[in-house]
């Protein structure tokens, strides 16, 4: 007589994998929306701080950091600056915080989607454009 040996088929191995990765869709699926509105939500936030150091920025100085100045004039002053005693010692802010991808927000003034200035991020796929996690978000959206 044979013995059976110990140990799984292939038709069972595949069963567990095709049930395995079902599995993994439907959490996929349901985490999705999630991570979508985290982004959001940094981005928001993100967006905020800047705003804020830039309008201290603009109370001291009567005007925004230009467009080659951009948001490392509020992390270390520039030559340019009009009343460099009222710089604060450690800047408006520490370091400006990269978007959920990765990435430097973008910085233009004067804007061209606002009439104060333009911040945002150009989404997940990097490009100008896009739907979805690949629009590009900014601060001209709070203002509409």
């Amino acid at each position: 007589m044979k013995k059976n040996k110990p140990g799984f088929t292939l038709i069972e191995l595949m069963a567990v994998i095709v049930i395995l990765g079902i599995l993994a869709t439907i959490v996929a699926v349901n985490v999705s929306p999630f991570l979508q509105r985290a982004n959001l939500e940094k981005m928001r936030a993100d967006l905020s701080q800047i705003e804020k150091a830039l309008e201290l920025y603009k109370f001291n100085e009567l005007t925004y950091p230009s467009t080659d100045q951009g948001l490392q004039a509020l992390i270390t002053p520039h030559n340019e600056l009009k009343r460099p005693y009222l710089y604060p010692e450690n800047g408006y802010i520490n370091t400006t915080p990269l978007d959920p991808w990765g990435r430097e927000y973008l910085y233009i003034q004067p804007g061209q989607k606002t009439k104060k200035y333009d911040l945002y991020s150009l989404g997940a796929d990097g490009l100008e454009g896009g739907f979805g996690d690949d629009a590009d978000i900014g601060n001209w959206i709070s203002e509409n």
